[in-house]
């Protein structure tokens, strides 16, 4: 038997029974669904695979989906706790910066680029809560120079903060960094931020995501010469798309998509595996975010047969990696047949980036479910190790 008691279905039937013992039944109606399901991913034998069904059950309870996924709150896990300790430095530096405080610089320029340099190497690698320790100093820094360097370490802190679970502070982070690149007017910028501030907004507010995304497109578009703001529109398109899926407009989708693969085609996967801001944007991008969309759409045989077509190692960022053997792996485990196939993604995901993989909620479900199929079988080493290093708690 798995036991771990901040699963998703665990914080469902504790919101349930808060809600005056609401029962499987009404909650079904209200979210959608049907009521076997509920019982499903309560018992952990279930999945929720989409994030259109997280605000539904979210919404049905009166709660956030931060609070269904535990974002922000969870305690015990250590790369969580070094992080957590940082968290409210680094929200006083952004609050600050709100404010229109100005402290005296205490860096050179040269340190100042050295430090930035180094925390986005920190972003690449996944280490965040490293970089989290370097943002309220290097925000306040940046806050203190001219030019874009406070955009870029806002746009990095919004980031950080979203992948730690922190969302609320990293929407804060991305319109710092939204304001900093319209004030200096820097187009390929003002993208990227603008692109951080339509990630950063909850998962519930995804039809604000996606007109914020197309607002953006539309005030780019005269600075497209840009091939740095060619890749930023790109990774907008693919925003949108992603927004639009989950708020139910698959047309809208599949427009945005196909605006995405058109400039990816023309402007090929980055050289260096970064390209502008370290976005990555390229045709092996579009296909790891038509992964997600295909994903969200409950299509896991479309994920399965994308995968085949694509080598995430072309990027550079582990993060993105790690998304391709997620997704992969949540998508093989979904037919109850191939646990041992997703269970070889699921390392190779923990493998690309350790930390945000064992801060994932949909992750840890994923590898709960599977180990409720295996109870009544040997369950396999590999998932009992996986497990354990997710603070899961499989019986012998």
């Amino acid at each position: 038997m798995a036991s771990k008691a901040d699963t998703i279905g665990a914080r469902i039937r504790y919101w349930r029974m808060r809600r005056g013992g609401m029962s499987q039944a009404v909650l079904a109606g209200l979210a959608g669904v049907s009521q076997s399901y509920i019982s499903q991913v309560e018992s952990g034998r279930k999945t929720i695979d989409r994030r259109s069904t997280l605000v539904a059950v979210a919404a049905a309870l009166q709660i956030t989906v931060a609070d269904l996924l535990g974002q922000g709150t969870e305690t015990g896990d250590p790369a969580r706790e070094r992080a957590a300790e940082c968290v409210p430095a680094i929200w006083s530096a952004l609050i600050e910066i709100e404010d229109g405080e100005r402290r005296p610089s205490i860096l050179t320029r040269e340190e100042l680029a050295a430090g930035i340099a180094r925390s986005e190497q920190l972003r690449h690698r996944s280490n965040f809560p490293a970089m989290a320790q370097m943002l309220p100093g290097l925000l306040l820094e940046a806050a203190a120079a001219s030019g874009p360097a406070l955009a870029q370490v806002a746009y990095q802190a919004s980031a950080c903060l979203r992948h730690l679970g922190y969302r609320h502070l990293a929407l804060n982070a991305a319109r710092v960094a939204v304001a900093a690149a319209e004030d200096v007017e820097e187009a390929a910028w003002l993208g990227a931020t603008r692109f951080a501030y339509a990630q950063s907004l909850p998962i519930e507010s995804a039809p604000l995501a996606a007109r914020a995304a197309d607002r953006s497109l539309a005030e780019l578009q005269s600075a497209a010469s840009d091939e740095r703001v060619r890749q930023m529109l790109g990774q907008l398109h693919l925003s949108a798309a992603l927004a639009s899926t989950v708020s139910g407009r698959p047309d809208v989708a599949r427009d945005h998509l196909t605006e995405a693969a058109r400039e990816a085609a023309t402007l090929g996967d980055p050289a260096d595996g970064m390209g502008f801001n370290g976005c990555g944007f390229g045709p092996t991008n579009v296909t790891l975010w038509e992964m997600s969309i295909a994903a969200e759409s409950g299509e896991p045989g479309r994920v399965i047969e994308l995968s085949r077509t694509v080598r995430p190692q072309v990027l550079a960022a582990s993060i993105r990696q790690m998304s391709y053997w997620l997704d992969l792996g949540r998508a093989l485990a979904d037919s109850g047949r191939r646990d041992n196939e997703a269970i070889a993604a699921f390392v190779r995901a923990e493998q690309a980036a350790p930390v945000p993989f064992s801060l994932n909620p949909l992750a840890q479900d994923a590898v709960v479910a599977m180990a409720q199929r295996a109870k009544r079988r040997a369950v396999p080493n590999e998932l009992r190790l996986l497990a354990g290093r997710l603070g899961i708690s499989l019986a012998a």
